[in-house]
């Protein structure tokens, strides 16, 4: 008798833990889903937003490639619309918004749509006048390496050691930038290197200073008061730590590849 309860028991048991698990598979399932269709919406909308930007090549003149970008365009689709970026050696090629908070984007695409990979936004203290200091920009780490899923290929040395990978390029209603990387790095979670506001040259100073030794890769370039800079920045696959990369405006440097023209 005792032996049949205690069957019935182990049965009863069994049963709730299929049920759960087949629950928790279930739910995976459709979390699993969803993400590949956010990423798949978010690829499809990437692919519409470089419509309004072309890459125009002229054998009549020296300069190799023009880029033209329709900000207004692009405004007329997302009024938060800023700039646009790429960074070579990565698949980091969007068009870049900034929310009235640093966390509208990090759930919501171009078309401010609910979606789990978010967008790619600027923080929203930068003004994008051409005097932040400090001009930072978000991305998720994604699985389909679409956002800013191939930033960590900037701590490899294969990146690393190609020079051509080390100029950035940012372009805005107030022109085309080129953008060197003087540091790359992963650290914990902080609030220290997306710092935009400085009190003082000192004070702006001794955070580059800082974050140029985190570098894990000599980029043999100096960064002083006077310079603008560029941060870029992700999570790691796991989430606890947090992608770098540095780079400092080239103000006196324009690569003749690159020309810029607003419509």
């Amino acid at each position: 008798m005792i032996k049949k309860k205690t069957l019935k028991k182990r049965k009863i048991i069994s049963f709730i833990l299929i049920i759960i698990f087949l629950g928790i598979f279930i739910f995976s399932g459709i979390k699993i889903i969803n993400y590949l269709n956010d990423n798949k919406k978010n690829k499809d909308i990437q692919e519409i937003t470089k419509e309004s930007i072309t890459i125009n090549n002229n054998e009549n003149i020296k300069l190799e490639e023009k880029y033209i970008v329709n900000f207004k365009l692009l405004k007329d689709q997302n009024p938060d619309t800023v700039a646009y970026l790429k960074v070579p050696g990565t698949n980091i090629d969007y068009i870049v918004v900034k929310g009235k908070d640093n966390s509208f984007y990090l759930n919501h695409n171009f078309k401010k749509d609910y979606n789990v990979s978010g967008w790619i936004f600027a923080d929203y203290h930068n003004k994008f006048d051409g005097n932040d200091k400090n001009i930072v920009i978000y991305g998720h780490n994604t699985m389909d390496g679409s956002m800013f899923g191939t930033l960590k290929n900037t701590s490899q040395s294969e990146w690393q050691n190609n020079l051509e990978n080390h100029k950035i390029i940012l372009i805005t209603e107030n022109g085309f930038s080129l953008y060197q990387v003087f540091s790359t790095y992963t650290i914990e979670p902080e609030d220290y290197y997306i710092n935009t506001i400085f009190s003082n040259d000192n004070q702006y100073t001794n955070f580059l200073n800082k974050i140029k030794s985190r570098s894990n890769n000599n980029y043999n370039l100096e960064v002083n008061k006077d310079d603008h800079i560029l941060t870029l920045s992700s999570c790691t696959a796991n989430g606890t730590k947090r992608v770098v990369l540095h780079a400092k405006r080239l103000d006196n440097e324009i690569d003749d590849k690159y020309i810029i023209e607003n419509n």
